[in-house]
């Protein structure tokens, strides 16, 4: 007889994020994840095969708490936007785990249920075929590479004050906009990003 399991995935998901949000993605390792739950790393295969199902339980675990449920009616930008906040939210607490997101998209049931709710609001809006497909892209290229920005290159960071101390006379624009980059929020860059993504598709759509 085969012996019991001991160990969900949703353990497995926690002490791997655990991991990850205290030393980082590339200390995520199926050793590591065996001593947060004091075990052998040989006991987790019993559960996963490889990192690769273990990063895949992560992703899930992350994005558990959105709501992908379709927002109350109104323009199908907001709706959009209400959409694409959500899961900024949820990822925002565990920052690291972006990378973990377009490789893992297909795996996770929540971005697949969210994926669902997005393409059907822009059907609704009149996206068909490949707009649609390039629609969600742009989108999801929107969300993963703005939440990476926020938490990773933050404007309020070293690399917007080494910008701003740039020469005006060599890099006039550049030394200007990260001067003024010092003012704006982090709420105000990921809104205003979105908005113009938004006001952009809205053209294409017409």
């Amino acid at each position: 007889m085969p012996r019991p399991r001991s160990l969900t995935p949703a353990q497995l998901a926690s002490a791997a994020l655990a991991v990850i949000d205290r030393d980082g993605l590339s200390a995520l390792t199926m050793r590591a994840v065996a001593q947060e739950l004091g075990t052998s790393p040989m006991a987790l295969y019993r559960y996963v095969a490889d990192r690769d199902e273990l990063e895949a339980l992560v992703v899930e675990e992350v994005l558990s708490t959105v709501d992908t449920a379709a927002p109350p009616d109104e323009s199908w930008q907001d709706r959009v936007g209400v959409l694409v906040q959500r899961m900024r939210v949820a990822i925002g607490g565990h920052p690291a785990v972006v990378p973990l997101l377009p490789v893992h998209r297909h795996r996770s049931p929540t971005v697949l249920r969210w994926t669902e709710t997005v393409l059907g609001v822009l059907a609704e809006a009149g996206f068909a075929g490949t707009r649609r497909v390039v629609a969600l892209r742009a989108l999801l290229a929107y969300a993963v590479g703005a939440i990476q920005l926020e938490h990773l290159g933050p404007l309020s960071g070293s690399g917007t004050d080494a910008m701003a101390g740039l020469s005006p006379a060599e890099f006039p624009h550049l030394s200007a906009t990260a001067a003024d980059a010092r003012r704006v929020r982090p709420d105000a860059e990921f809104d205003g990003g979105l908005d113009l993504l938004l006001r952009g598709l809205a053209v294409s759509s017409d």
